[in-house]
């Protein structure tokens, strides 16, 4: 498989892909959870069906300790019992923030009240900032139809 166009050799897709790797190094160094990120970021990657970076996004957590049960279980949070209850507030909040054509309403009240439990004002505006830039990378790869399964963990670090 090729991607329909290779974003890494185009000068404004590196421009903007500058960017957008910049502000996910600014949600990196915050105080919200690695462990946390890289579920929400897998989780919206397997709702947008973006394998490069469901692949990128396993094995990052992976690489950083995740378990293979955990990791396994994402797609099935809401069955699993592996997860804590601000990890679960983190991954209903990705999916509805992901799935906001499914819904006329957006995010619920509910599941912003969930997460506003677990999390300070900086580590909510990183889990809002955070699902909308998985959400922006996964749509550049589905579209240009950018291969997985090659990823290296800390392969664009």
């Amino acid at each position: 498989m090729e991607a329909r166009l290779n974003l890494f050799a185009s000068p404004i897709a590196a421009k903007v892909g500058k960017h957008l790797v910049a502000a996910g190094k600014v949600l990196a160094d915050s105080t919200l959870p690695a462990a946390t990120q890289e579920l929400v970021k897998l989780r919206a990657s397997q709702i947008n069906g973006c394998g490069f970076c469901t692949d990128m996004h396993t094995k990052d957590a992976a690489h950083a300790g995740e378990t293979a049960t955990r990791l396994n279980l994402v797609a099935a949070w809401r069955e699993a019992t592996v997860f804590t209850g601000a990890e679960r507030a983190a991954l209903e909040l990705a999916e509805q923030g992901t799935r906001i054509a499914d819904a006329a309403g957006g995010v619920t009240d509910e599941a912003w009240a969930q997460a506003a439990k677990h999390y300070d004002e900086e580590q909510l505006a990183t889990l809002v900032c955070a699902i909308a830039l998985i959400n922006t990378f996964n749509r550049l790869n589905v579209i240009v139809q950018q291969p997985a399964g090659d990823y290296r963990p800390g392969q664009f670090a």
